[in-house]
């Protein structure tokens, strides 16, 4: 497991918390999409497992050797102190597609018989909820805030949360709150070199870009050659596209339904284009900027839940594009 970027004075604070004489039982991970909470919730519960089981050769950060034998054991799914709480696919055929939409009362009461015995390794267990957003209301929640509020013998909860004021008040009140906040441009470019190696320099800008922060926003562009998008959304932003050729080929290139993916991510990426070029206007200007926004922000969702027609669609984001053009 490598090392996480970002974020270090979060990482930090858990360390410190972790060194101190009574580690609290539930912290509730915070902060935008896709900035490794739940990597790092992940690589923090082995390390405390390794720790507690008394493992040698562990280095001063959160990395565990492969060696380990705690490693081994969750990475394998076998730990008997560790639970990853996470959505289930609808089809057990096909893990990681067709997600459910919560996480339901039913898997939040599968931790009970864990609860009902002492951990087994060592004195300490974790229990990783990605994302407790996810978890059903009121009844998952209720049952889970029972657990929280007569938190069972050495268990540590970590939660991961992208909306922390969404939750149940009751629930951000058991936890202690580490709040972690977007990256740089600089470590989103670090993050991507290493999981894109064969990436070209410009995809790797035009993914940072994207991701506005977050890696994992980023890496659920790559393959679509987000650079040539931004390319054709800069030349209508700056130009205009007066005689629509270039909104016709992105309709084109974007409609049919194999394009779907770049399609989708060409609805995501138009607010955030829009957003990044307000900030050097003013006046008039910075007014027709932030308008392009709003429509484009609306535009977008809308297209897809109402399965609108993907040239239409385009061509009609690419006149909201066209108000940035100079006049």
């Amino acid at each position: 497991m490598t090392s996480l970027a970002g974020n270090a004075a979060a990482k930090a604070a858990f360390r410190a918390a972790l060194s101190g004489a009574q580690l609290h039982h539930a912290w509730l991970f915070a902060g935008p999409e896709g900035v490794g909470k739940a990597s790092f919730a992940r690589q923090a519960a082995m390390r405390m497992l390794a720790e507690a089981a008394g493992q040698s050769g562990l280095s001063g950060d959160f990395d565990v050797p492969e060696e380990s034998p705690t490693r081994r054991m969750i990475e394998a799914g076998a730990h008997p102190d560790y639970r990853l709480m996470e959505r289930l696919p609808k089809d057990s055929d096909k893990p990681g597609e067709n997600l459910a939409r919560s996480i339901p009362i039913a898997q939040v009461r599968g931790l009970n018989p864990m609860f009902a015995t002492k951990p087994s390794m060592s004195s300490r267990r974790v229990v990783v909820i990605d994302a407790i957003d996810d978890v059903e209301r009121p009844g998952a929640a209720n049952a889970l805030l029972k657990n929280l509020e007569e938190p069972p013998q050495g268990t540590i909860f970590l939660l991961v949360s992208h909306s922390p004021g969404r939750l149940l008040p009751t629930i951000r009140s058991r936890c202690r709150l580490l709040r972690f906040d977007p990256l740089s441009d600089a470590e989103v470019a670090s993050v991507l070199r290493i999981e894109l190696p064969e990436a070209s320099a410009a995809e790797i800008d035009a993914l940072v870009r994207a991701g506005a922060g977050s890696p994992g926003r980023a890496l659920g562009f790559a393959g679509l050659d987000l650079a040539s998008l931004d390319t054709e959304m800069m030349a209508i932003a700056s130009r205009g596209d007066p005689d629509n050729s270039i909104r016709s080929r992105l309709a084109k290139t974007l409609g049919p339904k194999a394009a779907q993916p770049r399609y989708e991510a060409f609805l995501a990426r138009v607010p955030a284009f829009i957003a990044a070029e307000a900030r050097s206007k003013q006046g008039r200007a910075l007014a027709d900027a932030l308008g392009a926004y709003e429509q484009a922000s609306q535009l977008g969702p809308l297209a897809l839940a109402q399965s609108l027609d993907a040239q239409a669609t385009v061509f009609e984001m690419g006149g909201i594009l066209a108000r940035l053009a100079t006049r």
